[in-house]
């Protein structure tokens, strides 16, 4: 099955198109270097509705503009960017034993914030295993941790993988072997687009 513009005209983004808010997210994620030589990540999600919300099957009512969700976590870890400690918090949820679902992300110390990170921790952390929106923090923590280690990285040798290649190549588009980049950088990676 193909989609049909024909039936589906690009939607207008903006311009006259009137909104109406139904749902409002915010996600805040802040790294810090520690006292005890270690550093820690916190990610903080907050959920929140225009009008006042009863939780689907709950008892509690959710005032308009009061935190339906209010939750988080913090990781410490050390410059292999391994988890040494999880640490879940649970202000506001919807449901008594929803706070109970932070208890499984203890299984990830030990763990590293690298590649495979993401699809280790929906492994872990996936479905009933676990609260979904602290799982979901997880995957960006490891983006955050990376850049908060990066000002400390600066000037220091670009690592690489076993075969030479800067580990920095082909981790986003910027880096992409194609681009210029690469060709300026490390040019004997550098892998020029091919002809259609």
């Amino acid at each position: 099955m193909t989609f049909d513009e024909s039936l589906h005209p690009q939607p207008q983004i903006g311009g006259d198109v009137s909104r109406e808010e139904l749902h409002f997210r915010r996600i805040d994620m802040r790294g810090f270097r520690r006292s005890d030589g270690l550093y820690e990540v916190e990610s903080r999600l907050v959920d929140r509705k225009p009008r006042d919300f009863a939780s689907a099957y709950g008892s509690r009512q959710v005032p308009a503009g009061e935190p339906l969700h209010d939750l988080g976590v913090r990781l410490v870890f050390d410059e292999q960017l391994t988890v040494c400690a999880v640490q879940t918090f649970t202000d506001a949820a919807p449901y008594g034993q929803c706070p109970e679902g932070g208890l499984a992300l203890q299984s990830i110390k030990g763990m590293r914030m690298t590649r495979g990170w993401s699809k280790a921790v929906r492994a872990k952390l996936g479905g009933a295993a676990s609260c979904t929106h602290l799982m979901e923090l997880l995957m960006p923590m490891a983006t955050v941790a990376f850049q908060s280690l990066s000002m400390l990285r600066k000037g220091k040798a670009e690592p690489l993988d076993a075969d030479g290649r800067p580990l920095r190549i082909d981790s986003c588009y910027a880096y992409g072997a194609k681009q210029e980049l690469v060709l300026r950088y490390w040019p004997e990676f550098y892998r020029a687009e091919e002809p259609r």
